[in-house]
């Protein structure tokens, strides 16, 4: 299991480097966090989140691979990662559960 989250935590860096050569950002004044929407080179939506004002990942993220279909939905808080994770990998739904940044598989 440990080499199941560790590629999770590969593929989801790999996801976040390449999804950061075009991105929008817009302030949600409702909520007063940053949402970010980031594109893969062929323009699909690679990314889609929140983060706060200084800079930590808020909320609910959804990443998405070149074809548009989702392959994971995180949670954060304050930047930490927490609750319900899920991973699409090769159309097998995965879940992982986090505490304080902690998986419990």
């Amino acid at each position: 299991m440990k080499k199941f989250a560790l590629s999770i935590v590969a593929l989801f860096i790999t996801v976040v480097s390449f999804a950061q050569q075009e991105r929008e950002l817009k302030l949600n004044e409702d909520t007063n966090l940053i949402d970010v929407t980031y594109y893969h080179d062929n323009g699909v939506v690679s990314q889609t989140g929140s983060y706060t004002l200084d800079g930590k990942l808020q909320g609910v993220w959804l990443s998405f691979n070149a074809e548009g279909e989702k392959t994971i939905l995180a949670n954060y808080d304050n930047g930490k990662k927490v609750g319900k994770w899920i991973y699409w990998i090769d159309g097998i739904k995965k879940e992982v559960n986090y505490e304080n940044n902690v998986a419990s598989l």
